[in-house]
């Protein structure tokens, strides 16, 4: 169980991280909004909620766990939190996508302090992450490592070739997150390629623990990143069912034709998505 205070604790911390990448993507007139708004909550968790060991006055701490963001275009949410926990000034958020800004359109670690890896080439994140893994077990560390794919990104080869080497070497150290909001580039993934599901069903033959929560409940999401930690002999899959825009209601409730992927708010409708925030 969680304590109310946390909950309300983060619950706050994801309404602040909501509110900056409205006011960073419309600043930018680019980016992606909606695909960040859909992972405040697992990110949240991670960074806020006592679930990563991660030092931002020490952003290379060797014993630090690592958080890859493999769906790189949702690089505004991974910026608004390294912010909020003190990476960087928060003021720099306003340079995303800007000429010279180290905050670029997908997450670059030769830039940016506490970026673990540079990505947006989808279907290549967890495959890094096992380098991770098995870096972390050839050294003696214990340091857990953390991947968010998307279920779009899902679709690709590479997801499942990665899937099979980290179930081949039992890296218990390794969580993969899947962020399941429905939806990719062009249209809803089941419309896409709608035999992804049953999605849980293919992680489990491939060999790994499943967990299936709302993305979007903090005290799911805790639960199963703790529970995840006990794992003694497997990776961990986490399918977080989310939408995608959760929390600005202009985006979330585009649940068919998803017009707005990789689409900012106009600063009226920013004001307004501000306001609902409030």
């Amino acid at each position: 169980m969680h304590s109310d205070a946390l909950i309300e604790q983060l619950t706050e911390f994801a309404r602040v991280v909501r509110r900056d990448i409205v006011t960073m993507t419309t600043e930018a007139g680019s980016g992606h909004p909606s695909s960040s708004l859909s992972a405040v909550e697992v990110l949240t968790a991670l960074y806020a909620g006592d679930i990563m060991r991660h030092n931002s006055a020490e952003p290379q701490w060797p014993e630090r766990d690592r958080f890859i963001l493999s769906k790189g275009h949702a690089a505004p949410v991974l910026y608004a939190v390294l912010a909020e926990r003190g990476y960087f000034p928060k003021g720099w958020l306003m340079t995303l996508r800007k000429m010279d800004s180290l905050l670029e359109g997908h997450p670059n670690m030769c830039k940016l302090a506490g970026v673990e890896a540079s990505t947006g080439s989808l279907g290549q994140g967890l495959s890094i992450g096992i380098g991770h893994a098995l870096a972390a077990r050839l050294d003696h560390k214990d340091y857990r490592t953390y991947v968010m794919i998307g279920d779009g990104e899902s679709d690709e080869g590479q997801v499942w070739e990665a899937a099979m080497t980290a179930a081949k070497y039992k890296l218990n150290h390794l969580t993969c997150i899947v962020d399941r909001n429905g939806f990719q580039q062009t249209a809803p993934t089941q419309v896409v390629m709608p035999s992804l599901d049953p999605l849980a069903e293919k992680w489990r033959a491939f060999g790994w623990h499943i967990a299936e929560i709302n993305g979007h409940a903090l005290a799911e999401v805790l639960s199963a990143l703790n529970q995840a930690m006990t794992v003694t002999d497997q990776p961990q899959v986490i399918i977080a069912h989310t939408v995608k825009g959760y929390g600005v209601s202009y985006l979330a409730n585009d649940t068919t034709h998803n017009h707005f992927h990789g689409v900012p708010l106009t600063r009226p409708q920013a004001e307004a998505a501000l306001k609902e925030l409030e």
